[in-house]
């Protein structure tokens, strides 16, 4: 992580000082995100603010990266740009969480409990990538699925015999 942001912190506080985060996070150094990318040299970007609105702390901003995945049909580089929006509620329990509107995620957090920077930007790009990453355009060839081929439908052939007959009667 980039020098001035925090590996871990207590949002609560944070929240308090209406902190504001910006910088950059290492792909190399988020290991569950690792696994799915074909090129992990790069950064992710954040732009995170804190705040409260009444007792909710919030956090707010975006996470934006230039992600490389593996295409599971070809086995290809994949680009995949992310630009993603979060709104975080922080609360301690379950029936907090429930209660929060549908537009804010749930952190649950224990009160004085610290966050680790790097679970909530890997969290929001681990959400923006698919579960099967894929070229638009990819052909299923390498797959084992055979390949569609045309042939003649017998029901045709059929019916032109049934044609023949009633034609020769």
């Amino acid at each position: 992580m980039s020098d001035r942001l925090p590996a871990v912190f207590d949002p609560a506080s944070f929240a308090d000082k209406r902190r504001h985060l910006v910088g950059d996070v290492p792909l190399d150094s988020l290991d569950r995100l690792a696994d799915l990318l074909l090129d992990k040299t790069g950064d992710a970007h954040l732009d995170l603010q804190f705040g409260r609105s009444g007792r909710l702390a919030w956090i707010s901003g975006r996470v934006r990266s230039d992600l490389v995945l593996q295409c599971q049909f070809c086995l290809g580089p994949i680009p995949w740009p992310v630009d993603s929006a979060l709104h975080l509620g922080v609360v301690t329990s379950v029936d907090e969480a429930l209660r929060l509107p549908d537009s804010i995620e749930a952190l649950i957090v224990g009160a004085g409990e610290e966050v680790s920077l790097a679970d909530i930007v890997q969290d929001e790009l681990l959400l923006a990538i698919p579960t099967i990453p894929r070229h638009a355009d990819c052909r299923a060839s390498g797959s084992g699925i055979p390949a569609q081929t045309s042939r003649p439908n017998p029901f045709a052939e059929l019916a032109r015999l049934k044609k023949d007959l009633s034609s020769q009667e």
